[in-house]
């Protein structure tokens, strides 16, 4: 590796939106983020997952009816 082009790392604390610090490590010393560990809801639980499952099924129901439908007959040209 090249000598002198990377950046030198510092002990940084980051500040959370919702009052919660830590330390790590950075080319800044200090850092605020919106979200953390403690108030992000996929940590928290609070996360609401989609239901996959009743979408897909909401889906072939919707165009299972369309197929199922026969389709309108062509008349033959007159003559």
């Amino acid at each position: 590796m090249k000598e002198k082009i990377h950046p030198k790392y510092i002990p940084a604390k980051i500040v959370c939106a919702c009052g919660n610090s830590f330390v790590s490590a950075s080319v800044k010393a200090e850092l605020r983020v919106e979200a953390c560990a403690k108030c992000h809801p996929f940590f928290t639980g609070k996360q609401h997952l989609l239901d996959v499952q009743g979408r897909v099924d909401r889906f072939n129901k919707r165009y299972a009816k369309k197929a199922e439908q026969p389709a309108p007959a062509e008349t033959a040209p007159a003559g």
